[in-house]
């Protein structure tokens, strides 16, 4: 099969189109015909080796030769002790748990890892869902514990995990600000935000508003200005952001939440399938719509990869796949 490899850190010209040997299903697993994947931060980050931190179990070189963390495909074969999937199965999930692998044609991932695609969804609205939906899920319900009625800001909202978030956050009924670029404000207003924030003109810390919940999805500021912009007993959670503020809000998060009424914390990522399929479900109502801005084939993985890196998405970067590696 071919699949996109790479055996050092580096920048996107590290990455190669080779022919690998396919896969083969062990007893718990199903090899999966991928259609679609997407690309995600974490992908950007494994493929540099920085922060330091993803390098844990491969320090010098990467563990993982091949990225890709969601997929959605069609069950090819599954091992003899899978009881959920069948050959012919469409399927989608983060496989990161179970190897990553999907910028290939086939991946074999652990049954646990994967639900089943609703015939409506497209793969590629599939592959978009799994780590950026799951992570905005996570970081407004459970962390955030978002309620009707609250001011919420997301920084960083015309991304992958910023797009779901907009979207989720008015679905429990919160008055949403999105913060990003101006180029991305016209799509935010789009997709449900109530006020936007172009944060080259305007800086949101200092403009006087207050609110009940910051979801953070690019880090890049003290955790001392986004306590300012909360309202007491508010919430700030960090999905994403440099290494110097995720260590900072590892220090003082929990001393700040101690000492006062605002509660600073720091989301990991974590999958979860039945978050997977909550998200599946406002996908199928209709309540949550895949935000995609462009589509790459498999020999386009690298420039997919440095487009994300360079902050260009609106929404979700997604790899089309079939036998030959193109849409």
């Amino acid at each position: 099969m071919k699949a996109i490899v790479y055996t050092k850190y580096g920048a996107a010209d590290v990455l190669s189109l080779k022919e690998v040997e396919k896969p083969t299903p062990k007893y718990n697993e199903v090899l999966i015909h991928i259609h679609a994947a997407s690309v995600n931060s974490w992908d950007w980050d494994l493929l540099r080796g920085t922060p330091f931190l993803v390098r844990i179990g491969g320090f010098l070189k990467p563990k993982y030769k091949i990225l890709g963390a969601d997929v959605a495909g069609r069950v090819e074969a599954v091992g003899k002790d899978v009881k959920q999937f069948q050959p012919g199965d469409e399927v989608f999930g983060d496989i990161s748990g179970c190897g990553w692998g999907g910028f290939a044609e086939y991946v074999c991932a652990d049954e646990n890892a994967l639900s089943l695609k609703p015939a409506g969804m497209a793969f590629d609205e599939a592959a978009a869902l799994p780590q950026a939906a799951v992570l905005a899920l996570q970081g407004l319900r459970y962390k955030g514990r978002i309620q009707k009625g609250k001011k919420v800001l997301i920084n960083g909202a015309g991304g992958g995990v910023g797009t779901f978030a907009v979207q989720i956050a008015k679905c429990c009924g919160a008055e949403v600000t999105g913060v990003d670029i101006t180029r991305k404000l016209d799509m935010l207003r789009s997709i449900g935000a109530d006020h936007v924030i172009d944060y080259t003109q305007t800086d949101f810390i200092k403009n006087g508003q207050r609110y009940d919940l910051i979801l953070d999805v690019v880090g890049t500021r003290s955790i001392f200005d986004y306590k300012r912009a909360l309202n007491p007993k508010g919430t700030y959670v960090m999905v994403g952001g440099s290494m110097a503020r995720i260590f900072q809000l590892m220090l003082l998060g929990p001393w700040i939440s101690r000492m006062s009424s605002k509660k600073m914390g720091i989301l990991i990522h974590k999958p979860n399938k039945e978050d997977l399929n909550v998200m599946k479900e406002l996908v199928e109502a209709d309540k949550v719509v895949p935000v995609i801005d462009r589509h790459y084939r498999l020999t386009e993985v690298a420039e997919a990869l440095q487009y994300l890196g360079d902050g260009h998405p609106q929404g979700k970067v997604i790899i089309k796949i079939d036998r030959h590696g193109s849409p």
